[in-house]
């Protein structure tokens, strides 16, 4: 597995979506397997990365991979961090990151609807 390059196209996926989130008042959650975690903090800046909050808009939870004594493997949390839009930029090394409105994701999305995606009531 390329870890680089699977840690910075998280990062980049998740400063490209937690504007929104931020905006629109709700939280993204990012479940990941603890090592990956800590690939990520010694490889990016996580300085803003805090123990959960409710408040936080992005949210890690670290899942560890177990295996029991009768050989089955189970997942069990790690470990649950936070931070906001500004704390997601920063692991990235950026100043600021596009606010995207609400208004403008709809806008978007029903440009792309055509007459043969809507529901036809039968009769």
């Amino acid at each position: 597995m390329n870890w680089k390059m699977t840690a910075k196209t998280t990062l980049i996926q998740l400063h490209h979506k937690i504007q929104t989130f931020e905006n629109m008042s709700k939280r993204l959650v990012l479940v990941i397997q603890d090592h990956f975690l800590h690939y990520m903090q010694r490889q990016f800046r996580f300085d803003r990365l805090v123990d959960a909050r409710i408040g936080d808009s992005m949210h890690i939870h670290a899942y560890e991979l177990l295996q029991t004594n009768h050989g089955a493997f189970q997942l069990a949390l790690r470990s649950r961090h936070s931070t906001d839009a500004n704390g997601v930029a920063e692991s990235l090394g950026l100043k600021a990151s596009p606010r995207v409105e609400l208004a403008e994701i709809l806008r978007v999305l029903e440009s792309k609807l055509s007459e043969q995606t809507l529901l036809e009531w039968a009769s």
